[in-house]
């Protein structure tokens, strides 16, 4: 089986604002292939042989590192995981003398983790190799959304009319933030529910709907993602205790029979269970969490793909 390669290839993917809604469709019916592909067989491509890729990561991470690793591996690439508390980054070298490390090492693909927005950014102005931003302080995280986009496809057929409701902890949340340019872009109506101390009014201005009560914001939605609350980020005073917290945005099956039935339940992980989601709704039948890490390796598969289409191997 073949699969035409990607429209307008991009350098870089540092973000989903102002990606186009053909490229997005690209990537995602790229990695649709690569999804199915994974089902029939586990062995790897070719596609990326020769190619060396590295993980840069300067906050831990379990679910993302991982796939990209899975997904260069699949597709032929040397994989490195560079061990920042173990580093001379740790030791402290700056990040413009770590560019330059990484370009004696003849990088092809950077992927990039860090708690500063604008670290993955920086790079991709300091580098030859293709950067990847997989998580930036307060600022995105794309490839999220766009496993997050694929897995609502694969279940609803269509992003575009759908009504998807993001809940939770928006201020610190930069995989809402991705999701609302991909979910906008491609069609869908967005939501963001959250308690006022979470939910700053920038928000307003993407291109949402905003709600402060968790019942009027989930009835007759499509889809409900519900996010981590992120308290390592937090100052004190923005959220009540756990219990509290669960009492008036924690996700129940009593607020789930109020969306559409069958409505898909989504947590992009790791989830803390009783607080942002009862257990028994992560585990139902309407939950897609699981297929959301599935679909993660596919997406991590199709850009890193994507990224080298047409560049020839040093």
């Amino acid at each position: 089986m073949t699969h035409e390669p990607c429209r307008n290839a991009t350098r870089h993917l540092l973000g989903l604002e102002g990606i186009s809604s053909d490229k997005i469709t690209s990537l995602l019916d790229l990695a649709e292939y690569y999804a199915q592909m994974d089902c029939r067989t586990t062995s790897s491509r070719d596609v990326l042989r020769g190619r060396t890729l590295i993980n840069l990561f300067f906050e831990d991470s379990t679910r993302t590192r991982t796939s990209f690793e899975i997904a260069g591996k699949r597709l032929g690439a040397d994989v490195i995981n560079m061990s920042v508390p173990q580093s001379s980054i740790n030791k402290g070298e700056t990040l413009l003398d770590t560019a330059a490390t990484l370009n004696a090492m003849h990088t092809d693909l950077l992927v990039v983790r860090h708690s500063q927005s604008g670290v993955p950014t920086l790079l991709a102005k300091k580098v030859d190799a293709s950067v990847i931003n997989a998580g930036d302080g307060l600022h995105e995280h794309p490839t999220q959304a766009l496993l997050d986009g694929l897995t609502i496809r694969h279940y609803l057929g269509t992003l575009a009319g759908l009504t998807v409701a993001i809940c939770g902890d928006i201020a610190h949340s930069r995989v809402a933030r991705s999701n609302i340019y991909l979910l906008t872009t491609m069609g869908s109506h967005v939501r963001l529910i959250a308690p006022p101390t979470l939910l700053p009014n920038t928000f307003r201005q993407m291109g949402v709907d905003i709600y402060h009560h968790m019942d009027e914001g989930v009835k007759d939605v499509d889809v409900i993602m519900m996010l981590r609350l992120q308290r390592e980020r937090m100052s004190t005073g923005l959220v009540p205790s756990a219990r509290e917290y669960f009492r008036f945005f924690g996700l129940d099956h009593r607020r789930l029979n109020l969306a559409r039935k069958n409505a898909l339940v989504m947590h992009p992980g790791p989830m803390n269970r009783g607080i942002e989601i009862e257990s028994s709704v992560a585990d139902s039948d309407q939950s897609v969490i699981q297929k959301q890490v599935e679909m993660g390796v596919a997406v991590r598969m199709a850009v890193l793909d994507d990224l080298t289409r047409g560049k020839d191997i040093p």
